[in-house]
């Protein structure tokens, strides 16, 4: 998996996982949706990177996403920067067009026990 790093990833990765791959996955990791052009995506990077630092053990994967991009629309993504929290592999919650360390510090802390699969 290119698009797959621990701590935070700074590079968009046309190489997606495929989803039998995120579904292998253990513990919490960070599945970001986006384009390297898109203005929100550009605004949001700062708050993800500076909780990702925070986090240098958690595993980020950013993926390039669009048109025909079978992982996007498996994981119904509509709009972009699209970020799911994962436990292994299975989503627990999302935040999409997020813009502030806090959006990005409420989807971490999460209940993963208590998680509808909802929105922040």
């Amino acid at each position: 998996m290119n698009a797959i790093t621990l701590g935070f990833n700074p590079e968009y990765s046309e190489n997606a996982p495929t989803q039998e791959e995120i579904g292998a996955l253990k513990g919490r990791v960070m599945l970001e949706f986006g384009a390297p052009w898109c203005g929100h995506c550009q605004a949001s990077r700062n708050a993800l990177e500076d909780v990702m630092k925070d986090n240098p053990t958690m595993a980020h994967i950013k993926v390039f996403d669009g048109k025909g991009k079978r992982l996007g629309r498996q994981y119904g993504v509509k709009l972009w920067p699209t970020l799911i929290l994962l436990n292994d592999g299975v989503e627990v919650c999302r935040v999409v067009r997020f813009t502030s360390r806090e959006d990005v510090q409420a989807l971490l802390h999460t209940d993963i026990n208590e998680s509808t699969n909802g929105f922040i």
